[in-house]
C-alpha cells in the first residue's frame, strides 16, 4: 500500500478497531485512530504510532470537527473504516455480579423482542450503530472523494442478516430481535445505499462481519479472539486498487447473505 495513505479507523482505542489500526500503521498508512474518550485514545494512538482523533459518532460537532481536522492536516482520506458499535446501554449501568451471571445477556436477548423492548434502549443502539454510521460517511465522503484509491469499510455483523435470519435452522434465529441485530440489519442496509450511491464513482465500498469476537461489544463472552476476528476486517482494508467493491463478507473472503 501508499506509504502516504491515509486512514481513520472509529471506535479504535479497543478491540476490532484497535488490530486494524494496528494493521495499518504496520502497512505503512498515517492511521487516525477515533475515540469518544480522547484521554483512552491518546494511549492507544501512543501504542500504535497513530494519530489520536476525538470522534463521537453520535456527536455532530464531534464529526465535522474530526472531518476539519483531517482536511487540514491531510486534504483527504484514502480510507474509512466505520468499526464504532454498541450492543446495548444495560451493560454499562450493570454490576460485575450482573455481567458475571450467564443469564444477563439471555435475559437482555429477551428483552430485545419486538413486544417487550424498550424503545429508549432502541433508540440509543440505532443512534450509534446505524445514524452514528451514516454521519460519519456523510461528513468524511468529501475527504473521500479527494482522495487516493478511497475505500470505505463498514464493520457490522452476521446477525444482521435478514436472508440466515428468515431461516428458522439459523443457529441466532429465535434470537434476532428489535435492538442490537436489528440495528445491524438497518446498517447493512445503508451500507448497500453508499454502495449503490458510490458504484459509479471510483470510491469502493465494502461490508464485513468480524463475528463472534470476544470483545467489550458482549463482554467478552465471544468465541473468538480479537486477533482472529479482526482478520477480515483487516484483509478488506488493505485492499488494493484491483480489490473487489460492494461486498459483504467474513473470514476468509466468505460471502454473507443480505
Amino acid at each position: 500500500m501508499n506509504q502516504s495513505r491515509i486512514a481513520l479507523v472509529t471506535g479504535a482505542n479497543q478491540g476490532v478497531g484497535y488490530q486494524v489500526a494496528k494493521a495499518l500503521v504496520a502497512d505503512g498508512a498515517t492511521v487516525y485512530l477515533g475515540s469518544r474518550d480522547y484521554d483512552r485514545g491518546v494511549v492507544a494512538a501512543g501504542e500504535l504510532g497513530a494519530i489520536p482523533i476525538q470522534l463521537d459518532i453520535t456527536d455532530t460537532a464531534s464529526i465535522a470537527a474530526a472531518a476539519e481536522r483531517i482536511r487540514s492536516e491531510q486534504g483527504r482520506l484514502d480510507l474509512l473504516v466505520n468499526n464504532a458499535g454498541i450492543s446495548n446501554t444495560r451493560r454499562a449501568a450493570a454490576s460485575a455480579e450482573q455481567l458475571a451471571d450467564p443469564g444477563f445477556f439471555e435475559e437482555y436477548a429477551n428483552a430485545g423482542k419486538a413486544s417487550m423492548a424498550s424503545l429508549d434502549e432502541m433508540r440509543a443502539v440505532w443512534d450509534v450503530n446505524v445514524f452514528g454510521t451514516l454521519a460519519v460517511y456523510q461528513a468524511m465522503l468529501p475527504l473521500l472523494r479527494d482522495g487516493v484509491d478511497a475505500r470505505i469499510v463498514n464493520v457490522s455483523s452476521g446477525v444482521g442478516s435478514l436472508t440466515a435470519n428468515a431461516d428458522p435452522d439459523y443457529p441466532y434465529h429465535s434470537m434476532f430481535g428489535v435492538i442490537y441485530p436489528a440495528s445491524k440489519a438497518a446498517e447493512n442496509a445503508i451500507t448497500l445505499a453508499m454502495m449503490v450511491e458510490l458504484e459509479d464513482t471510483d470510491i469502493k465500498v465494502n461490508l464485513v462481519s468480524p463475528g463472534f469476537t470476544a470483545t467489550n461489544l458482549n463482554n467478552f463472552a465471544g468465541t473468538e479472539t480479537v486477533e482472529d476476528g479482526s482478520r477480515e476486517v483487516i484483509r478488506v482494508a488493505l485492499l488494493g486498487p484491483d480489490g473487489p467493491t460492494g461486498t459483504f463478507t467474513r473470514w476468509e473472503a466468505a460471502p454473507i447473505p443480505w
